[in-house]
């Protein structure tokens, strides 16, 4: 039924634009910015320099993008080609949507990442020879020579594959399970190395729905960890699950079944955290495809929503329903505190060619609504994000969305071919009807520290008429339809003062501690009436 109203909106929408008189459009634009990137993006950050990491696995065979200057890769381990004179990993420059090619030495498929607090992305495991990898990358502009670089007299104390990172208090990372793994360690490595943590293993099942499960740092300094149907708060300095939470209603939530999943802005005095899970496949989805039933492929992907404040001293799922059902959806959080549910498919599960019927609309989530008003159909794409599809908020508010790649090696024929083009979605409120409400930031700060006062300077080009935001965005890894590490945090404002020049000073202070923003680089937003400035990065320190 929602796809039926879905289209006649868009029926009407383009008949109203033919007499010129404007409709009541699906909102949101898309732009096609690269038409080849040269490699499916399986995970993708974004940079302080203006530059997107998109990152492959190595053994796929030849991308569609050579090495520099001759160079190639020579890896006797890997199954697909053991010279390979190609590139897995690009870099895609956001002021003119060049790609520059980076060389990426050890199997990356499925591994995880999330960036240190001097900007470097730390990007751990894989598979095969990557499985116990470490590899930095510290951007610089894209013109200049900046490469992955693979550790050498540090690895992982296990194998680590489909495992999740997480930004900590202290600026070290947490990295969590993994296929087989029932255990947690660190970057920099801690005495003793992994630390087991049974919770992963006894939420698992025949199909391993434990898999890339969901963390989030809670601004107390415990974890929220997902997997599978069920949750624990986990204190990891002492090794001790604090809470076990409600287990989720409905299917499996996780890879290979995965939904996605967000912790919601932090505000006010941080004390409260509340986490949103959405989509998934019906359990045996992902099971019976990999046994050859292979009417598995059209099972219907779960619609449900859980909400849960895990703050609460006697915490509840709240459920809800999308107006789509949605398997591999990607959750990003808007610079407004609004949630961006986009790509996946509507049926089938996780895997090479396991799912059907691509989910092309977009659903904007606003969590400050009432139950029942929370969820807005958006303007469809037109290319479908399947497996291995990812999307990230870019400093100027869009949305970059890359990636899909149903097939075991790129393949460029059949429903759903590996995709590298790569796209922006320009949510509403980049529109040319708000653009009279887009802050312009004038001077921001490079560096704050916790805990203190600072002014940011803006104009606005209508006059003001309501409180101005700053609001932290972080830069999270993306990868299988959750964004380690993503973040969300708006500062408390102490009076926004106008200028005589007609600039607006907005005094803001920062967060208190690491628990409720961890040390790095933010995209700082100013957001007027729910219109966001283009962003300034500023690095958090203690």
């Amino acid at each position: 039924m929602a796809a039926l109203i879905y289209l006649c909106l868009q029926f009407l929408c383009f008949a109203f634009a033919i007499i010129g008189t404007r409709a009541q459009c699906p909102p949101g634009t898309w732009e096609l910015l690269v038409e080849n990137a040269g490699i499916a993006s399986m995970h993708t950050a974004v940079t302080r320099w203006n530059t997107v990491v998109l990152l492959d696995r190595t053994g796929i065979g030849l991308s569609n993008i050579s090495l520099p200057n001759g160079e190639c890769r020579d890896d006797p381990t890997d199954l697909a080609l053991t010279h390979d004179c190609s590139a897995h990993s690009v870099l895609l420059n956001l002021d003119d949507n060049s790609i520059r090619p980076l060389e990426i030495l050890t199997d990356t498929w499925c591994s995880s990442g999330q960036f240190l607090p001097d900007g470097t992305l730390l990007q751990s495991g894989g598979n095969d020879d990557g499985a116990t990898k470490f590899r930095t990358f510290t951007p610089c502009e894209f013109t200049s020579s900046c490469d992955w670089v693979e550790l050498q007299n540090i690895t992982l104390s296990q194998g680590r594959w489909y495992a999740t990172n997480q930004i900590l208090p202290d600026g070290s990372i947490i990295m969590v399970g993994g296929i087989g793994i029932s255990s947690v360690e660190y970057y920099p490595p801690r005495p003793g190395g992994a630390v087991n943590f049974p919770f992963l293993a006894e939420s698992g099942d025949n199909q391993t729905d434990n898999l890339y499960p969901y963390v989030h740092l809670l601004p107390q300094g415990n974890l929220f960890i997902f997997a599978n149907n069920q949750s624990v708060l986990y204190d990891y300095n002492e090794n001790e699950i604090v809470t076990f939470f409600p287990q989720l209603p409905g299917g499996p939530r996780n890879y290979p079944s995965a939904g996605s999943s967000v912790m919601l802005a932090l505000e006010g005095n941080y004390s409260t955290a509340t986490i949103v899970i959405c989509g998934g496949a019906q359990y045996g989805a992902y099971l019976n495809q990999s046994l050859g039933i292979d009417s598995s492929v059209n099972s219907t992907a779960d619609g449900s929503c859980g909400r849960i404040v895990a703050t609460d001293p006697n915490p509840a799922w709240e459920m809800e329903d999308m107006p789509l059902v949605r398997i591999m959806g990607d959750m990003v959080m808007l610079p407004t505190g609004d949630v961006l549910i986009v790509n996946g498919a509507q049926a089938g599960s996780q895997g090479f060619g396991f799912a059907t019927n691509p989910c092309l609309t977009p659903v904007l989530y606003q969590p400050d609504q009432p139950e029942g008003s929370r969820f807005m159909m958006l303007n469809p794409g037109s290319i479908p994000r399947m497996y291995h599809s990812t999307a990230n908020l870019l400093p100027d508010g869009r949305i970059l969305i890359a990636g899909s790649n149903t097939n075991y090696y790129y393949t460029f024929t059949g429903d759903f071919p590996t995709e590298l083009r790569v796209e922006a979605f320009s949510p509403d409120y980049l529109s040319a009807d708000n653009s009279n409400l887009r802050p312009v930031v004038v001077k921001a700060p490079q560096m704050v520290q916790y805990g203190n006062l600072y002014n940011v300077f803006v104009t606005v080009p209508s006059s003001l008429t309501g409180t101005l935001e700053v609001n932290f965005a972080s830069a999270p890894f993306a990868t299988h339809s959750f964004s380690q590490g993503q973040r969300l945090v708006k500062l408390n404002i102490t009076r926004n003062v106008s200028q005589v020049n007609g600039q607006y000073r907005i005094v803001f202070q920062t967060p208190p501690n690491g628990m409720v923003a961890p040390p790095g680089y933010y995209m700082m937003f100013v957001v007027n009436q729910g219109v966001p400035s283009v962003a300034r990065w500023v690095q958090l320190t203690s």
